[in-house]
């Protein structure tokens, strides 16, 4: 395989992980923004009894709030498929997709081990109903966003890596 080659397939898989790190904060987004405006379904499953309270400030900024930084994430991830955003380096881009792709990663696989290892605070604080929900599908939502992000910069490393032009030799 030549060398053009193998630039163009990094920058295809780059595209890949960054659009669907994107799609990923996309969805997450719309589903807060449905939750925001007075949808129920799955709320009560992820937020327990916030879900039934419906504090203004779980709405503002547990609902809105977090579907605005999700729409911020698309906003990255799709930067990351070009390289920039409008005046943004590249560096800045991959060193932020890395540190959202720890949380997400950090908050799935943290929640995931202290509720299989039956920690108590926890298990008094959530019902069985949630507790299998959080285990099936929000833990694995947020390990699969934290991957694709976490790709997403990989990837978007490895063609600007790609593309940095060779220094002449003085």
């Amino acid at each position: 395989m030549n060398r053009e080659q193998t630039g163009t397939d990094g920058c295809a898989r780059s595209a890949l992980w960054g659009r669907l790190a994107g799609t990923w904060a996309t969805a997450f987004a719309a589903l807060h923004f449905y939750w925001a405006l007075g949808g129920d379904v799955g709320l009560d499953t992820s937020a327990g009894p916030l879900a039934t309270e419906r504090r203004l400030w779980f709405v503002i900024a547990g609902l809105w709030g977090v579907g605005a930084l999700c729409l911020l994430g698309t906003l990255l991830a799709w930067s990351l498929t070009k390289g920039r955003l409008r005046g943004i380096p590249a560096l800045p881009a991959r060193r932020l997709a890395w540190a959202i792709s720890a949380l997400l990663l950090t908050r799935g696989i943290g929640i995931e081990v202290l509720l299989l290892t039956h920690t108590t605070h926890l298990n008094t604080s959530i019902g069985d109903q949630q507790q299998a929900w959080t285990l099936a599908l929000w833990n694995p939502w947020f390990i699969a966003g934290g991957l694709t992000f976490g790709l997403a910069a990989l990837h978007a490393g490895r063609q600007a890596d790609t593309k940095t032009p060779p220094t002449p030799d003085r």
